[in-house]
């Protein structure tokens, strides 16, 4: 064994088996990192399994693949072969019967000479006259007899892959009957399953006899079905990619080949039985298959199977239709038309989109995958840390997550639980009191069971709550000047925020183009730009005012993250009215609201986004009549600005503590 010698080298037989497994985390914030930048939620989920998991292969690559294979198998060669084949045999026949006759002394060598001078153009109707020519040249009998049987041959070949090694050896009469005898209980079986009877045990005794036929090895009907009825299709296929002359030419051939053996019926009737039982298939599309060769009828057939194939391959792959999932992927026609290779990347994808399901970070609804809460909720995480991340770099102080603010702090006291407590649990007096309830000669029983009245509860500083609405603004200017991602970024890390830090606060998202709409956050994470015209705050204070007086009792709380004036209003009828440059009548219905709201005690702090001149005069406006704060922030900074405001808001003017 020393003198063994080894080679090493990178894996080659499918995906490293030393490889770590996917990470699913990973791949929820590589999703989550697109939305924050402001892709749109569905594409973003999409873009996952198209682009692949980072440095793993994705469903683009393998669907660029699938559309390179097509593009070769349409330069293929011409369609048309089989009739250029039978053809060239045809003009081979008649050359060597010519030669036969000129050296013959057979009387009627004249005459014959004269029936081939006069042969129809038509490659298959010189074919039929000469059905009962007597030939004189053994060879040209041969050809002629070839251009039949090769014909014959390519077409069951076509529909039977199996055909020549389970007839090798047996001549033309037998070989045909056998196939008769094939096909007719092929079709018996097909007719039964087509009318819903149980035919497992007539499937078995097929199998038995004409397995051989069937290389595929089909276990069940259907699977049966459906390799028969792809290549079905494509010899339909086939016959309307040629030109009307073309086909009758073909058609006329085919239906000389197969003669009075009974062939040509049984072909018509199993064609019949397998476009019922797949109604679904391609049967009657055409293509412009051409190159420089001539391909033979199994050929030409066989390269608009595969086109075929791959349609339908690169159609699953591309997920496009409602609710399509990996599971949609035919795997095994992956490995057939693309590799061992790219059927395993389809594998790990499908693994990976049903881990993620299974561990709850999507879900799927009507509109296809979405974000479940559990995935927002680390969504909302990462958007808050990148916000702190450019707090505590810059000139606010420092603001880490851990001490942003609670939900009052603990006195030390404690009080016996009672049903509704929201207060966080002692746990060291609630077993105390357990042990001093149970203890017998000082020992406590184990394991120390709890009863309801052993539980006690912290007591913390009464604090100020606040009924916050985040007005956001969701015109296309937004999405077209860059905006849109740190606006989605802010929301979602202000929600979690109030979510995780403040759970007493009421926060509301309201985005408003040309009219208002609360959002919820998976309804934020996913929302995208539209090309509707209008900025509607009026509408949106509106539904802020609606929010605040749900809670009386809470520091109202209203910040506004804008790019534009106000451009649009609800009139009377509840309709909106929008016009460019704003209106007076825009001015005075939004002005309205910020008075209902500032006579309510709520501040508006607004966040500028761009230069605009307009929006600055309507803002430091605003600010001046409600006694709010303007802030104008470069948009990677909007997250920083609107959180710190948020907490030092929210200490309120009614006499609440400090967060």
């Amino acid at each position: 064994m020393s003198g063994n010698r080894f080679r090493y080298g990178a894996w080659r037989d499918g995906p490293d088996p030393l490889a770590p497994p996917f990470d699913v985390r990973a791949a929820v914030d590589q999703v989550g990192g697109e939305i924050l930048e402001g892709r749109n939620l569905r594409d973003a989920l999409r873009d996952l399994l198209r682009q692949g998991p980072r440095g793993e292969r994705g469903l683009d690559e393998l669907t660029a693949r699938a559309r390179r294979l097509r593009r070769e198998a349409m330069r293929r060669g011409n369609l048309d072969g089989a009739v250029t084949r039978s053809q060239a045999l045809l003009d081979q026949a008649l050359m060597a019967e010519r030669d036969a006759l000129n050296a013959s002394d057979d009387p009627d060598a004249l005459f014959k000479h004269a029936q081939l001078e006069n042969l129809p153009r038509s490659t298959a109707r010189a074919v039929e006259e000469l059905s009962g020519y007597q030939w004189t040249s053994d060879e040209a009998s041969a050809l002629y007899q070839q251009i039949l049987d090769g014909l014959r041959n390519e077409v069951l070949e076509q529909r039977f892959a199996g055909m020549k090694q389970a007839l090798q050896g047996q001549g033309g009469p037998e070989a045909a009957r056998q196939m008769a005898e094939m096909m007719a209980d092929l079709n018996a079986l097909l007719a039964r399953h087509a009318r819903g009877e149980d035919t497992t045990d007539q499937f078995a005794e097929f199998m038995r006899r004409h397995g051989e036929m069937f290389p595929e090895n089909p276990q069940t009907v259907d699977e049966l079905i459906d390799a028969l009825a792809r290549r079905a299709a494509a010899g339909e296929r086939l016959m309307r990619s040629l030109s009307a002359s073309q086909r009758a030419e073909l058609e006329s051939l085919m239906a000389q080949a197969f003669g009075d053996s009974g062939l040509a019926e049984q072909m018509s009737a199993l064609t019949d039985n397998l476009r019922t039982l797949r109604p679904g298939l391609n049967w009657g599309g055409r293509e412009r298959v051409q190159g420089r060769g001539e391909l033979g009828y199994g050929e030409a057939a066989g390269a608009l199977e595969e086109i075929g194939d791959l349609d339908d391959l690169i159609d699953q792959l591309g997920q496009d239709h409602p609710g399509a999932t990996l599971d949609d992927v035919d795997v095994e026609a992956v490995e057939r038309q693309l590799g061992r290779s790219a059927a395993d990347d389809v594998r790990r994808l499908r693994d990976l989109e049903r881990e993620l399901r299974r561990q709850g970070w999507i879900q799927r609804g009507q509109d296809g995958m979405t974000l479940s809460p559990k995935a927002l909720r680390r969504l909302g995480g990462t958007a808050l840390r990148q916000v702190f991340a450019n707090l505590s770099q810059g000139r606010r102080g420092q603001h880490d997550l851990r001490s942003a603010g609670a939900a009052g702090e603990l006195t030390g006291a404690s009080r016996p639980w009672e049903f509704g407590d929201e207060q966080p649990l002692d746990v060291v007096r609630t077993l105390g009191n357990a042990i001093r309830r149970t203890a017998s000669g000082g020992v406590a029983p184990t394991p120390l069971r709890l009863q309801p009245d052993d539980f006690e509860v912290a007591e913390t500083e009464a604090r100020t709550t606040a009924a916050v609405a985040v007005l956001v603004d969701l015109s296309y200017s937004m999405f077209a000047d860059g905006r849109w991602g740190p606006m989605k970024q802010t929301a979602l890390a202000l929600s979690h925020l109030v979510a995780t830090k403040f759970p007493q606060d009421a926060l509301e998202i309201i985005g408003f183009n040309r009219y208002a709409v609360r959002l919820s956050q998976q309804e934020l994470a996913a929302i995208e730009p539209t090309r509707l015209q209008g900025t509607n705050l009026q509408h949106a204070l509106m539904l802020a005012g609606r929010h605040l007086r749900k809670h009386p009792n809470a520091e109202p709380v209203v910040l506004v993250i804008t790019d534009g004036e106000p451009t649009a209003h609800l009139d009377s009828d509840g309709e909106a009215y929008f016009d460019w440059p704003t209106t007076m009548e825009t001015l005075r219905a939004t002005l309205t609201e910020v008075d209902h709201l500032t006579r309510y005690g709520a501040t508006l702090n607004t966040f500028m986004l761009g230069e605009d001149e307009g929006l600055r005069r309507f803002v430091e406006g605003l600010a001046r009549r409600n006694g709010g704060r303007v802030f104008a922030p470069d948009a990677d900074e909007l997250g920083s600005y609107v959180v710190s405001d948020y907490i030092r808001a929210r200490r309120g003017r009614r006499g609440g503590l400090a967060a």
